[in-house]
């Protein structure tokens, strides 16, 4: 009888790195030999090993089996952790808003014999702005400058964090202090900056400093400055200028990307241009240059907005078609606008055909067709769709439902709103200051709630 191979920490990260399912990849990796007697269960995991489980523990938010293993990691006496390893894991943090998380993981660094340098701090600064928590932004900075050097990845992440504020000013100080330090900024840092003042329309000045960049410090500009002016020239109906630097890109060997082509789309579409939308689109084709799923939305939410349902649905088509399965978005534009326009039974009619589609409606889909319906006055159909989203896990934003009950009210619908609530009281959705406006409709209407005029009795 043959006795089966033992797993070697080499063969464990490749079966790792194969298996999709991060609860079997976790199983795989506490008991990589499972038929070997328990004495002779010793493993030595690689730091590789480590690093695989992790990364996918972390990509699922599987975060208590990740600290699992990382206590398991600090024992390792054999090796220890590169700093990227802790970037990663402080990003997954940041990911999930758990920031405290991210924190405490720079903070034990050095348990895990690993030196700090301005990358974590840089890891753990992008977190902060990608959560918008700007004021532990400046906090960070100040211990940054006490430990590292900040360098010019330090700078395009605050500068960032404050163009999102809306700081743009004190973001050019910050630029003048990199200038000041010989921080040498590169495209990121002007991209950031020229997004800034097309935002806010300061159009003369972007392309000042896009003639600057080039000039003084000898950096080109690439597809996002471009981008970032040319939705500035269509913001202020500068169509045709915003073709001049189409042409421009070409002319100074820029790639024109699906990007490029789905800010031309979008800007043309926004203008009523659809013939001139279109005609980019063959461009697009004929460069070699396939749309993607962005490209598409765009169109998608231009037919739309320009009440062209039909074309907008010949487009879902050619999306499969052409291998580039419609989103969730490609679906929530056309229910969102279809409702708007009023075409209560269309959306409705799109919305339980989107599970056959390929595509399960999402939180956003059962608000659009819930808020619809409620707008509709269609109040049935509405406690229907109510039902069923509290049932997913989803749930409406609370002034629509604030504003559907009250209409019940209105309407003297006591039968809907006694389910309604029934299914209420069910979640824990409801507050306080809810159940006491039921209960002043109630008396101020003199309509009796079936159940009781006590609040709590709906619950049970």
């Amino acid at each position: 009888m043959s006795l089966q191979k033992t797993i070697s920490s080499f063969r464990l990260s490749s079966l790792l790195r194969m298996q999709k399912d991060p609860k079997l990849a976790l199983n795989l990796f506490r008991n990589p030999n499972p038929t070997l007697p328990i004495c002779n269960k010793t493993f030595h995991y690689s730091l590789l090993n480590y690093d695989l489980i992790i990364t996918k523990l972390g990509r699922a938010k599987m975060f208590n089996e990740m600290e699992e293993i990382l206590l398991q990691l600090k024992g390792e006496t054999r090796f220890a952790p590169k700093e990227a390893f802790f970037c990663n894991i402080i990003t997954f943090y940041g990911r999930s808003g758990l920031l405290n998380n991210a924190l405490k993981v720079l903070d034990e660094m050095p348990n895990f014999r690993c030196r700090r340098t301005v990358k974590s701090y840089n890891s753990l600064l992008n977190v902060f702005m990608m959560c918008k928590k700007f004021d532990m932004m400046r906090e960070l900075f100040v211990d940054i400058e006490a430990h590292s050097r900040p360098d010019t990845c330090t700078y395009n992440i605050l500068i960032r964090g404050l163009t999102l504020e809306g700081r743009l000013d004190d973001a050019w100080k910050l630029f003048d202090e990199m200038r000041k330090r010989d921080v040498i900024p590169d495209s990121v840092t002007f991209g950031t900056l020229i997004n800034g003042l097309c935002l806010e329309s300061r159009l003369e000045e972007a392309f000042k400093w896009k003639k600057y960049m080039v000039e003084v410090h000898g950096v080109s500009p690439d597809r996002y400055v471009y981008t970032s002016l040319i939705k500035g020239l269509f913001r202020v109906g500068e169509v045709d200028s915003a073709f001049v630097l189409k042409e421009e890109m070409v002319r100074d060997g820029v790639k024109l990307d699906a990007v490029i082509y789905s800010t031309l789309l979008d800007g043309l579409l926004k203008v009523g241009r659809k013939e001139e939308a279109f005609g980019v689109v063959e461009e697009l084709k004929s460069k070699g240059c396939k749309p993607d799923i962005v490209t598409y939305n765009v169109i998608i939410n231009g037919l739309c907005k320009d009440k062209d349902f039909g074309t907008a649905y010949k487009i879902l088509e050619e999306m499969k078609e052409k291998g580039c399965k419609p989103d969730i978005i490609s679906y929530n534009v056309i229910l969102s606008e279809l409702c708007k326009d009023g075409k209560w039974s269309e959306a409705k009619d799109l919305f339980e055909d989107m599970p056959r589609r390929g595509c399960a409606p999402d939180v956003v889909s059962y608000r659009i067709i819930f808020d619809a319906l409620c707008n509709g006055m269609q109040f049935k159909e509405a406690t229907f769709v109510l039902d069923e989203m509290i049932f997913k896990g989803f749930s409406p934003r609370s002034p629509h439902l604030c504003k559907f009950v009250n209409l019940l009210f209105q309407e003297k619908a006591d039968d809907l709103l006694v389910s309604v609530l029934t299914i209420l009281g069910k979640t824990d959705l409801l507050d306080m200051d809810f159940w006491e406006m039921i209960i002043v409709m109630e008396f101020k209407d003199n309509i009796m709630l079936p159940c009781s005029s006590d609040p709590t009795l709906l619950l049970v």
